[in-house]
């Protein structure tokens, strides 16, 4: 049928491809000691950033991110046509206050650690089908301010179990353009919510895992393509309990990942840190997203990733009620042409 840009079951194929014009990351002091430092536009020294709490420090890193995209692309506020953020904290609070300052037309959105990947689709749909020229999609995370939201304060001192992840403090933006140089996003296939009865918050890796092998083995499906067709296939935040699970559900449908495949959560830090699993939490991938894989796109390493945000769809009165644990995975094409 002409003009229409939907392939298969969930997967969109952008008729106007966008571009992502700039990026920015800025990330916090355990950040700024793994294997990416040199990646990374800031690295901030304090958790508390010179705010009187971490909750208005996390807010503080997000404007931040934002209002440095739009000058690294040479751009004012005023030349954003709309702004996509979200974080994990009580309704949005990072992203909520951080839209106050920067002024910008705002969408608040929830999509836990995948809000990075859900504001991309987003923002590129608007750019693909004219209704903007220029979007910003933006995330958040703080890893006391979640500690103290989802599980315990970190002033407890709980013990943690090796299942756990740490989350990433820190923010990262992307510029998401009708015309420019850069990646460009070709294809977006949108996640289902998938639940498999996992209650433990401190194992989100095995809660997310079956919703990313669901995105992937559906993109796949959908777009008629196989994991060679990707130089590099890279999940949100699963870490090392979630990734390796993610391999043993697509070798059941005969999708062999192990030859390019990698997660974010284990990108960012480095075994000696003492993050257990690995990294997690919305700025998890958006970090890794806006500064090392676009950067080595950039350079020539990659020519198409194929990256899948993911998020453990909980809220503290759910993990209260005993509730299980729902996850999603929004899965975008970066490719460099």
């Amino acid at each position: 049928m002409p003009g229409v840009k939907k392939v298969g079951q969930r997967t969109i194929q952008f008729a106007n491809p966008p571009v992502v014009m700039a990026t920015a990351s800025i990330v916090g002091p355990k950040e700024g000691e793994g294997p990416l430092a040199d990646c990374f536009d800031k690295i901030v020294q304090d958790t508390y950033y010179g705010e009187k709490t971490w909750e208005k420090a996390e807010t503080k890193m997000l404007a931040e991110a934002v209002e440095m995209v739009i000058k690294k692309a040479g751009l004012q506020t005023g030349d954003i046509d709309y702004l996509f953020a979200g974080d994990l904290l009580n309704q949005t609070i990072s992203a909520n206050y951080a839209a106050r300052q920067l002024a910008i037309p705002f969408f608040g959105l929830y999509g836990a650690c995948s809000t990075m990947y859900e504001g991309t689709i987003l923002a590129s749909i608007l750019v693909d089908g004219g209704f903007a020229e220029k979007v910003v999609a933006a995330t958040s995370s703080h890893h006391n301010t979640a500690e103290r939201q989802y599980r315990y304060p970190t002033e407890l001192g709980s013990q943690r179990p090796m299942t756990a992840q740490w989350t990433v403090t820190g923010a990262g933006a992307m510029l998401i353009a009708k015309e420019g140089s850069g990646p460009r996003i070709t294809h977006a296939t949108v996640g289902k919510v998938v639940d498999q009865g996992i209650k433990d918050p401190n194992d989100m890796g095995a809660a997310m895992a079956p919703a990313a092998a669901d995105t992937i083995i559906t993109h796949l499906q959908d777009t008629g393509r196989k994991p060679e067709d990707y130089d590099l296939i890279v999940t949100g935040d699963l870490a090392t309990v979630g990734k390796a699970l993610v391999e043993k559900l697509t070798q059941q449908q005969n999708i062999d990942l192990s030859k390019n495949y990698t997660d974010c959560g284990i990108l960012i830090y480095d075994p000696s840190q003492d993050v257990h699993a690995g990294g997690s939490g919305c700025a998890c991938s958006a970090v890794v997203t806006c500064s090392y894989l676009l950067e080595e796109m950039i350079a020539g390493k990659y020519k198409r990733i194929l990256g899948v945000g993911t998020g453990a769809l909980m809220s503290p009165c759910s993990c209260q009620q005993g509730d299980s644990i729902p996850g999603i995975g929004h899965a975008v094409v970066f490719e460099m042409s």
